[in-house]
């Protein structure tokens, strides 16, 4: 058996799984490409969009060598959007590291996370991590973890687990919360090598390998990575690929890697309980086995849970269309659409008469997905987010969200009122040295749309984080927004005359001398309908005054929507035209 440990980092978002992965590799000594330098932060952090937001978005495997043991490393995403990487990873691993802020405590994606690696069996060490925050409670935060652990089910060997106390940030952990007897983080290793069992398999049987992802590479086609459960696996060797319908079709290995670092090295062979990617079967996809070529057997396929928002995606139908993007056919943006379905298990996209449905894990998931499309050139339009309804024993089931909330006393009010205007449940609040924590229960579709209001109403100093709860019946309730839109009456390039008289009417989006067109919305009125209003509007020139006089009145600053912000904004009149340039809303109807 190899002297090998799986094990996958866990945890809420930015509790710092990603900060410590980057400490394990650089204080294991491992080697790192140059681009990598001991200066450069969140290694594993390597996509523009992860390092932009700061969120892990997909899952990445590293592996160190400490002291002969070959530790794999899987770094998981923190958001409940991405909930379907975690669970195929987790496939992989043989044990997990807990990761807790010492300040937050455990939160609703650490309830997530961890029930799946105790529904799996796991090990689990907790790691209380930011021990070195002014506010760190770590005794109460250790409290809260065992009684989550008690709360989801955990028998008592797991509910007894393993504490390391640590800083990521420092580099820094020990067994006891004492950071001056701190001096590296070798203690997590420790705790690696004694807690986390050695993997199970038999390399002495016939071969079964489990696909938990593949990505495309431009020499060698698909690389499908995953672990081998059972026999050996050698490069040139004649294997069986069986798909996710049970058909089985021969391929020979071209090429077998093994994690060194964060660099896929080539090897020869590899055995039972090893991580590898592989390259020779063209059209392999997430959840399937790869099998010995006599007697091949299917391993369990990966079930991921259900989609709960879907968006219908079409060709951009603006006046503004194909002025901005590369790839704007129907072709190109479906192609694109079944190409990500290769790599993202929690995602389903159906055609539609022209257009396509897209369904997804919540709001983030499907908003990743446009940005990447958006930044790869595409131009397309989609509409608002729709919650995926169930009908179960005839009645219909609606997704509900467990949302935790963090907020200075002085706004617990007006977030109270507003969870309220939304039907929002209130099932738990703690007040603590000034902070106000709460729980609520929300059904996903009134949930829409909160979130920018409730940044501007805590003034930025507001926490808020949800995930998918369960599937309740529908109550009937809908909100609605309480605003209508300022709609541009005519096509043009704005103007400064034009826009100090529209900004009396409510909340611009846009500055002068911006291209708009008719129907298109330029800003939120301050009542509930919506207004046509022009914009490209000039102070004309009499014999008494010239063009330019009376322009100096104060202009206030326009509030640029991004991609999120204008997917939340929009009702079901209304559709965000995304393009590699702009983010524009605009009716349904540009006429109407």
């Amino acid at each position: 058996m190899l002297n090998l440990r799986n094990v996958a980092i866990i945890a809420h978002v930015d509790h710092g799984k990603t900060t410590l992965v980057d400490a394990l590799l650089r204080q294991s000594q491992t080697k790192l490409s140059k681009e990598f330098n001991q200066d450069s932060t969140l290694i594993m952090d390597s996509n523009d969009l992860e390092k932009e937001r700061g969120i892990t978005i997909f899952s990445k495997n590293a592996s160190v060598d400490w002291n002969g043991t070959k530790i794999n490393i899987i770094d998981t995403p923190g958001h409940a959007d991405f909930g379907g990487e975690v669970q195929r990873v987790l496939k992989m691993a043989d044990g997990v590291l807990l990761l807790i802020d010492a300040k937050e405590g455990p939160m609703p994606q650490t309830r997530f996370v961890l029930k799946e690696a105790l529904k799996l069996g796991h090990k689990v060490i907790v790691v209380i991590n930011k021990i070195d925050k002014s506010d760190a409670r770590i005794q109460e935060v250790l409290n809260k973890t065992f009684d989550l652990f008690l709360e989801l089910g955990a028998d008592e060997e797991a509910a007894y687990f393993p504490t390391i106390y640590c800083s990521s940030k420092l580099g820094l952990a020990g067994t006891e919360p004492n950071l001056s007897e701190m001096k590296d983080i070798s203690p997590i290793f420790e705790a690696i090598l004694k807690y986390i069992p050695t993997p199970s398999g038999n390399p002495n049987e016939l071969l079964q390998m489990l696909v938990t992802s593949t990505t495309g590479d431009n020499f060698k086609g698909r690389i499908a990575s995953g672990r081998i459960y059972n026999g050996v696996i050698r490069s040139g060797q004649e294997v069986t690929h069986i798909t996710r319908s049970g058909q089985s079709r021969k391929y020979r290995v071209s090429s077998l890697m093994t994690f060194v670092g964060l660099e896929r090295v080539e090897i020869k062979e590899a055995q039972a309980g090893d991580i590898v990617a592989l390259s020779g079967i063209p059209d392999i996809t997430i959840g399937e086995t790869i099998a010995d070529s006599t007697n091949p057997k299917a391993l369990p396929l990966i079930d991921i849970e259900e989609p709960t928002v879907r968006m219908t995606f079409g060709i951009n139908a603006s006046p503004l269309a194909g002025k901005e993007g590369e790839f704007k056919t129907a072709r190109l943006i479906q192609e694109r659409l079944f190409r990500e379905l290769e790599t993202d298990v929690a995602l389903r996209v159906e055609e539609s008469g022209g257009s396509w449905i897209v369904s997804g894990r919540g709001e983030l998931h499907l908003a990743i997905l446009i940005e990447r499309m958006r930044r790869e050139g595409y131009e397309f339009q989609v509409s608002r987010p729709q919650v995926i309804e169930k009908k179960i024993d005839g009645h219909t089931q609606t997704p509900f969200e467990r949302v935790m909330i963090e907020v200075p006393e002085e706004y617990s009010g007006i977030v109270m009122q507003k969870m309220g205007l939304r039907h929002g449940q209130l099932q738990d609040m703690v007040s603590e040295s000034g902070i106000v924590f709460l729980e609520f229960i929300i059904s996903t579709k009134e949930l829409f749309g909160y979130r920018s209001e409730f940044i501007a109403d805590t003034r930025g100093l507001g926490i808020i984080n949800s995930s998918f709860l369960e599937y309740r019946a529908d109550s009937g309730n809908t909100y609605t927004r309480e605003r209508g839109s300022l709609v541009a009456h005519e096509s043009g390039v704005t103007k400064l005359y034009g826009l100090i008289a529209a900004q009396g009417r409510g909340d611009l989006f846009i500055g002068p001398s911006t291209q708009v067109y008719a129907g298109q919305v330029i800003g939120m009125n301050s009542r509930g309908e919506d207004i046509r209003i022009n914009v490209c509007k000039e102070k004309q020139q009499t014999n008494h005054r010239s063009s330019g006089e009376g322009v100096s009145e104060h202009f206030n600053t326009p509030e640029v929507m991004t991609l999120e912000a204008a997917l939340e904004y929009i009702n079901d009149s209304e559709l965000v035209e995304v393009t590699p340039k702009n983010i524009r809303i605009r009716k349904l109807n540009l006429n109407s």
